[in-house]
């Protein structure tokens, strides 16, 4: 048999280890990379360490069977396909694997050329894409839906000389979306350069943005070029244009429809051929509203709009982002635990990649081994955000509740089970076997 080295990664899950060994050496003289899992609950944790292409599981194990699996695996890896492995012979099984949303399914015993087949037509065209699906594009790092939803949007627009607005939290990556949006473009070859609006003051907004002659104000010792035309051929990225005061809204406004730059103190105008980017975390149609934003610029810089997810809404994300930034910041000597990986999947991140980003770069300045652990992790995140991070789920507060009311009722009654049953409006049968569930001694 024909084999192709791939970079392709398929997680194997079984409960049989001997079968398992098989299995694996068996999918890695096919050329594939092949990562292996005893439980459904083993696999998911694994799913979230690292991206895989295609899951090959058993229907029949312990605790997790394969229908649960891919359950979990739908809900919380959509799209990732699952290939079924079953009984010879179980007709009904494999018809409600295929009802289940399974891509395929194969039988046992399995054989080589069959389970071949199976696996290159439900990778599809993943042997082409997979890097670009779950790794990066232009720096995007991802590979949850609405990233990849993002992405083809860009790719959509990337012949077109279309201004964007970019909406978004901040420290979602606006920036970042921004020049992917560039480099995806035909003005890849030109310059891409960004202004925070909200970061210069007002009145030096203006030189920053158009230029400026010598001598047109106090300080202006020479000629300066502005960044519009600095962006010349290529993307001028302005961050937080809601910050922009009104009247450099109009003067810029004037710039995109006449494709034309006046520097102050100047009598010239100067031809500039620059894409507009533009990105907020406001909602511009309130500044809109409030009579703080031009609806006339809004429309010119909204031609298309791009929402960014906050880090919440990409959790399958937070992995591979946080092992990219790892790899950076410690020139990939350190690894997170899995423990360290809970952590962050547990925390809301209210300050979204920007704020995960610092996370881990605290992290690798401190750990003292090259492994990070979640004690590590819960020191970073902020003290007044780590009650919302452990907050208990509802069955623990209720466990917890129901115990602790117990106990008081037992100290009432002075550990009277039959006065404390009463009490608690319960038969004794029935508090006996709440003091067993909970193991309180009386």
């Amino acid at each position: 048999m024909n084999t192709l080295k791939t970079s392709l990664r398929i997680l194997l899950v079984d409960d049989d280890p001997s079968l398992t060994e098989l299995l694996a050496m068996r999918l890695e003289s096919f050329g594939y990379l092949v990562e292996t899992a005893p439980s459904g609950n083993k696999a998911l944790q694994l799913l979230r360490l690292k991206p895989v292409d295609l899951v090959l599981t058993d229907l029949r194990m312990n605790h997790m069977n394969g229908f649960e699996l891919n359950q979990q695996i739908q809900s919380q890896f959509p799209g990732l396909p699952v290939v079924m492995m079953t009984a010879h012979g179980s007709i009904p099984e494999a018809v409600e694997a295929m009802q289940q949303g399974f891509v395929s399914f194969i039988t046992k015993p399995i054989d080589s050329v069959q389970l071949a087949d199976v696996l290159r037509e439900a990778l599809g065209n993943r042997q082409h894409s997979s890097a670009e699906q779950s790794a990066a594009f232009h720096g995007l790092i991802y590979q949850c839906q609405p990233m990849q939803h993002l992405v083809q949007q860009i790719k959509a627009l990337a012949t077109s000389n279309a201004n964007i607005l970019i909406q978004g939290e901040s420290g979602t990556g606006k920036e970042v979306t921004a020049q992917a949006i560039h480099r995806a473009s035909h003005r890849a070859s030109g310059p891409f350069v960004a202004i925070n609006c909200g970061a210069v003051p007002s009145h030096l907004l203006e030189s920053e943005l158009f230029g400026h002659k010598k001598g047109a104000f106090t300080g202006a010792i020479a000629d300066k070029k502005g960044i519009v035309q600095t962006a010349d051929s290529g993307t001028l990225f302005l961050d937080e244009i809601g910050d922009m005061p009104l009247e450099l809204q109009v003067k810029l406004l004037r710039v995109l429809q006449e494709r034309r730059v006046r520097p102050v103190g100047s009598d010239t105008e100067i031809d500039v051929d620059v894409r507009i980017i533009s990105a907020s975390h406001k909602d511009i149609q309130s500044a809109i509203s409030d009579k703080t934003f031009r609806k006339d610029l809004y429309y010119r810089l909204n031609v298309v709009t791009l929402t960014l997810p906050s880090l919440s809404q990409r959790i399958e994300d937070i992995p591979l982002l946080a092992n990219h930034f790892l790899a950076k910041l410690s020139n990939q000597t350190k690894q997170l635990s899995p423990g360290a990986i809970t952590q962050l999947l547990t925390y809301h991140w209210p300050g979204n990649i920007r704020q995960l980003h610092n996370v881990i770069e605290y992290c690798a300045a401190l750990a003292p081994s090259k492994i990070i652990g979640e004690d590590l992790i819960k020191q970073a995140i902020p003290d007044d955000e780590k009650s919302q991070a452990n907050f208990q789920g509802l069955n623990e507060a209720k466990k917890a509740f129901e115990k602790d009311y117990i106990q008081k009722a037992l100290t009432l009654c002075q550990g009277n089970v039959s006065e404390a049953a009463k009490l608690a409006q319960r038969n004794r049968t029935d508090f006996y076997k709440l003091l067993k569930k909970h193991e309180i001694q009386c």
